[in-house]
Order: structure tokens, then sequence, then C-alpha cells
């Protein structure tokens, strides 16, 4: 049976959503929500004189590029462990011949 969605409220660039999500998702929602809220003060005293939006968009930025980054290493895990697993298997044959 599917998990009961909760609803919790976040907030994010001082306004509050109400967003429903699984319990097990609750507290990396809001780790989140801490992160990008972090992101968006960090901004703000790097660039004076922006408007929320501004920041905002900067966050999006900014969050999408490390995640892209990551996607990309994981990847590149993924095909070096191919690589591995074949050398693994050359290397069986080779041993038992």
């Amino acid at each position: 049976m599917a998990e009961e969605l909760i609803p919790i409220n976040i907030l994010i660039a001082d306004r509050t959503y109400r967003i429903r999500t699984n319990p097990k998702d609750e507290e990396v929602v809001r780790k989140t929500v801490k992160l990008i809220n972090d992101k968006i003060l960090e901004f703000k005293s790097q660039f004076a004189g922006k408007d929320m939006q501004d920041y905002i968009a900067m966050v999006i930025i900014w969050y999408a590029t490390v995640n892209a980054g990551n996607e990309n290493t994981q990847v590149a895990s993924s095909e070096l462990l191919g690589q591995l697993e074949k050398m693994e298997n050359l290397l069986d044959k080779a041993m038992s011949k």
C-alpha cells in the first residue's frame, strides 16, 4: 500500500508554501529548503540591490548545475563499473584456462 502524503509548510524567500510529501521524504525536503534559503542569503550578500526573483533564479541555476554535475558523475561511475566488470570477466576467463 502506498504511503499517505502528509502536508507540510515550507518557507522559501519569505513566502510560505503548503506542499504534500511522503513522511520519509520530509527531512530531505526540509534540508533542501534550508539549503535554498541559505543560498538566497549568500547571493543577497554577494549581489546587493537585486530583487528576490533574481536571487531565486540564481539559486535555481546553481542548484541545477550542481545536480547536473552529480548526474554526470553517476553516469561516469556507472560506465567505469561496467568496464571493471568486463575486465574482471576477462581475468576470470584467463585464470580458468
